[in-house]
């Protein structure tokens, strides 16, 4: 059929024409001062600092008067950890309720920050090493797990794989981004009460630790998910609880504590490590190793040549808030080299935790306490680490 137009291209009125340089004009103008908005508050210092909390809260999901979603909207926080057991209430209520709720529960959180373009993604984290460390349980409707202990005994690391890929697999399916895993403590005591007694060590025998730790790091990373090395020096060989107080592991701690992180450094398979609130007056005769510059800085940074995040364990435990007012604790751990500050808000429950330490922080920078030099590694570190998450 003969077609009695001139060409088969739509001819566009100036009208048009205008009309679309119009939206083109009004896209650009947006796409341009979300970016600028972005770069703003990426150079401020409250959001570096906000980038350098990881608090937790409670609730199965998020209401729109909560605290902790006005301050993910405002970009006051870089992170969250989920819990199953609130320990203040000794309830099994606390984040974790089934597979469908938590995973509307992380699609919430990482929505509201991109919804309110804060920049920088959330970390959702969780403690999922296995056995009886595992927020995701079986009773829940996840899958079942076994602990490192186990796997250390039986000490096949296809094993270990098998178990590892289906943990990060979970996890990935259920929107988190960050596992407090692998815990690389030594079972130099069978009795410890936190490491030990509840069967979180893959062994005594350093080699098989870094072994097995390295295998679940990978498959983690195969699925996206961020692990962590915990908790450095060594909280292997304690004989005390730091979640309830001062813990001094000056007569039981050996050098060869260190050797799962040297390892797993020199092999690249280090995401990011957690902090130990334990003493030991041979490495530092005044401070925790949280708040030690000799130990984060001297130790892991210097002598390991670790360069990535450091993340403290919960600065709520009794070991250091039962010590420490929270504006010491603060100067000290981030100037001994800490990047990121845990409030699991589980030991204490604070809504306003998040407020009172950026402040803090502030006037330790103002008055000259903390660096600004200080803040911005830490920023640049946390950037770095966060570029990975999908």
């Amino acid at each position: 059929m003969q077609n009695n137009n001139p060409t088969h291209e739509t001819i566009m009125m100036p009208s048009s024409i205008r009309v679309i340089e119009q939206i083109v004009a009004s896209a650009l103008f947006l796409c341009a001062s979300a970016a600028l908005c972005i770069a703003q508050m990426s150079d401020s210092l409250d959001y570096k600092i906000a980038q350098m909390l990881l608090i937790g809260f409670r609730g199965m999901s998020l209401q729109s008067d909560d605290s902790l979603v006005r301050d993910i909207k405002a970009g006051r926080v870089g992170g969250i950890i989920l819990f199953d057991y609130d320990a203040l209430t000794k309830e099994y209520k606390r984040n974790i309720e089934s597979p469908e709720q938590v995973r509307a529960l992380t699609k919430q959180l990482a929505q509201t920050v991109q919804d309110n373009g804060v920049g920088l993604p959330l970390l959702i984290s969780i403690d999922q090493e296995g056995g009886r460390v595992s927020r995701l349980k079986s009773r829940y409707g996840f899958p079942v797990s076994v602990s490192q202990q186990y796997l250390g005994s039986v000490n096949n690391l296809d094993t270990t794989r098998w178990y590892a890929a289906k943990t990060a697999q979970t996890l990935a399916e259920y929107g988190f981004n960050l596992n407090f895993a692998p815990l690389v403590d030594l079972n130099r005591n069978p009795e410890n009460p936190v490491i030990g007694k509840v069967e979180r060590s893959f062994s005594a025998d350093p080699d098989i630790v870094s072994k097995h730790a390295a295998v679940v790091v990978e498959e983690h990373r195969k699925r996206g998910i961020i692990t962590t090395l915990k908790h450095f020096p060594g909280h292997g060989s304690s004989t005390a609880d730091s979640h309830k107080g001062f813990v001094d592991v000056s007569t039981t701690w050996k050098s060869d504590e260190l050797q799962p992180y040297a390892e797993l450094i020199r092999q690249n398979k280090v995401d990011m490590i957690m902090t130990a609130h334990i003493f030991n007056k041979f490495l530092d005769s005044t401070l925790p190793a949280t708040l030690s510059k000799r130990i984060i800085t001297g130790i892991l940074r210097d002598s390991l040549g670790y360069k990535g995040v450091i993340i403290s364990d919960d600065m709520q435990m009794g070991a250091i808030a039962q010590y420490y007012g929270l504006e010491t604790a603060l100067e000290e751990c981030i100037n001994a080299g800490v990047d990121i500050i845990c409030f699991g808000n589980n030991l204490q429950y604070d809504v306003g935790v998040v407020g009172k330490a950026t402040a803090i922080i502030k006037r330790l920078v103002a008055e000259g306490k903390v660096s600004r030099e200080r803040i911005d590694e830490s920023y640049r570190r946390i950037v770095q680490l966060k570029q990975r998450i999908k």
